[in-house]
């Protein structure tokens, strides 16, 4: 038989690499109708401007208010946008062209390793300080992607790219481009790479401090390390509003499905101001390791703790202290919890101990102390929790194999810390299955519980019989004369 021929273009070996690329992370059809919305008919490439405008925050008339929101970094989301396509995209004469155009997406969301995507991010960071007038001062030895970075940063600039970080965060997971964003506090985090990274003349009290006042000089290595130890998920922002700047085109005149989270723009007083999970606490936590846990406390931020609701097991101060009212609200629930602690002072993998009293009376040689506690080893456990829930104990440790040894609060040393609860609160983080499991638990729990105290009233004999009666009429008068009826 003859070869046979087709009138079908050939396609390149280069268009081949890149759209299998882009084909092994599923974006493929994606990116496939973003550019036939993007591109112009008449040259088939996507003008700069159409991509400019796709990926600028402030765009689509969002705005980021707060007080803690510097007028930089207002500057820096008006020029995010033409950084990102200037970054990641090489035009041509027309435009960027099909090819091009799949290539810069592999560039940016492509499987690559935690150290590219960490240069990548602090190369946009760079980029658009330098467009917003603000100077940092990172240096990068090469063009390429991991490359060694040397420098340092000021705490205010951490400040500014945690901020970018979260702003990118909240928009790729806000998909339908609705409502305006309110910073939260993030001063937490920088505290976090100050304490790791800088050393400030005079010592540091992390607890009475205005960061925005320190001068403390962070080394780039270090700062890097600090990423990669505590927030390895942070380079992952800049991925995420990529992808996501590029679906809002895709699917852009389709109506898309309601998120599960409340609208942005519904904040009510106790989500904004009484929980312990915040926004910025919530978001912190999600950047801390992959995992199918972060999808769940994603809501928390997209919403302001709006749709976090019906997510909440267990807090001190509306369902009770004590470690009783603790595990009346907990037991049964089959899914990752997350338990946060307010206290103040005058913080081994395997290890999670609770033990309450024992319900007999059961003499105890050596009893085991009764509370909830996390790491290091009985009775000398790395947090404890009393079980009046009324302080907690937060101990040294050299060589616990559940948190990294030494100290787990800044300025610790090597004494017990002490400190006065406030709240508890207790977040359940196993999606709507744990929560149905706990619910068919606590129903069967219940049926037991009425069951038992149910008495049948046939089995007792007449009042006037019963040796109850007999006893009564004894203590109110234990002379008076009885007949025994045989």
């Amino acid at each position: 038989m003859g070869a046979s021929t087709s009138s079908e273009p050939r396609v390149s070996a280069e268009q081949n690499e890149a759209e299998s690329v882009a084909a092994s992370t599923g974006a493929l059809p994606m990116l496939q109708n973003a550019f036939s919305k993007l591109a112009n008919p008449q040259t088939n490439a996507v003008p700069l401007e159409n991509l400019q405008q796709r990926f600028s925050f402030a765009g689509e008339g969002r705005s980021c208010s707060g007080s803690n929101v510097p007028d930089s970094l207002t500057v820096m989301l008006d020029h995010l946008g033409s950084i990102l396509v200037d970054q990641f995209f090489v035009p041509d004469k027309g435009g960027i062209n099909w090819v091009e155009f799949v290539k810069s997406y592999n560039k940016c969301c492509a499987r690559v390793s935690s150290s590219v995507s960490l240069n990548m991010l602090l190369r946009v960071f760079v980029a658009v300080s330098e467009s917003a007038n603000v100077p940092i001062h990172l240096e990068f030895e090469s063009g390429d992607t991991d490359c060694k970075i040397n420098g340092h940063l000021l705490p205010s600039d951490v400040f500014l790219l945690l901020a970018l970080c979260w702003v990118m965060s909240w928009g790729s997971r806000n998909l339908k481009g609705e409502g305006n964003l309110s910073l939260p506090d993030l001063n937490h985090l920088v505290l976090s790479v100050i304490t790791s990274c800088g050393q400030v003349e005079g010592g540091l009290d992390v607890w009475d401090r205005d960061i925005s006042s320190l001068e403390a000089q962070l080394p780039a290595g270090k700062f890097v390390t600090w990423v990669m130890n505590t927030v390895p998920c942070l380079p992952d922002c800049l991925r995420l509003y990529f992808n996501a700047r590029l679906q809002i085109a895709a699917t852009d005149g389709v109506e898309l499905a309601p998120s599960d989270s409340s609208s942005v723009g519904v904040i009510s007083s106790i989500a904004a101001h009484d929980y312990l999970l915040t926004q910025g606490r919530a978001w912190a936590i999600s950047i801390t390791n992959k995992s199918r846990v972060n999808e769940e406390i994603s809501g928390a931020f997209i919403s302001n703790g709006g749709g976090m609701g019906d997510k909440l097991v267990y807090r001190s101060s509306t369902h009770g202290r004590g470690l009783g009212r603790f595990w009346s609200r907990v037991e049964g629930y089959k899914g990752p919890l997350l338990i946060l602690i307010s206290a103040s002072s005058g913080k081994e993998k395997n290890f999670v101990y609770s033990h309450l009293h024992p319900t007999g009376k059961v003499y105890q040689p050596h009893p085991k102390p009764v509370g909830l506690a996390f790491g290091g080893t009985l009775g000398n456990e790395r947090i404890f929790i009393d079980e009046d829930f009324s302080k907690v104990t937060v101990r040294h440790h050299s060589v616990d194999k559940t948190y990294r040894s030494g100290s787990l609060l800044p300025d610790q040393g090597f004494l017990p810390v002490e400190g006065i609860i406030s709240v508890v609160e207790v977040w359940g983080l196993g999606g709507k299955a744990a929560k149905q499991v706990q619910d068919s638990f606590k129903k069967r729990e219940e049926l037991f519980t009425e069951q038992r105290r149910k008495v049948d009233l046939k089995t007792f004999a007449n009042w006037e019989d019963s040796p109850e009666k007999m006893m009564m009429d004894m203590m109110s008068d234990p002379n008076a004369v009885r007949r025994e009826d045989r």
